[in-house]
């Protein structure tokens, strides 16, 4: 991954180094009871703290999203819906 900027709404826009982009929409997990670690991104301060580290979208306490499910919902749909 090359790329991630984060939207409103606990979206992100995602761009692969392949040239495939899309969007990230984690409101409905986050707001979840499936949330688990993840809650504490529920905080927009926290949530705009969305960086790369290793090709994968990360956040501080050790929080990130697997870059090969990522890949595979936005090439099929355009976008990952976390749910």
């Amino acid at each position: 991954m090359q790329q991630v900027d984060v939207l409103p709404d606990y979206r992100l826009f995602v761009r692969f180094l392949d040239g495939l982009e899309g969007y990230v929409n984690m409101k409905s997990f986050l707001f979840s009871d499936q949330a688990g670690v993840f809650a504490d991104l529920r905080d927009p301060d926290r949530f705009t703290q969305a960086a790369l580290v290793y090709g994968a979208v990360t956040w501080p306490g050790d929080l990130d999203l697997a870059p090969d499910a990522m890949y595979d919902q936005i090439k099929a749909v355009g976008e990952w819906n976390l749910a």
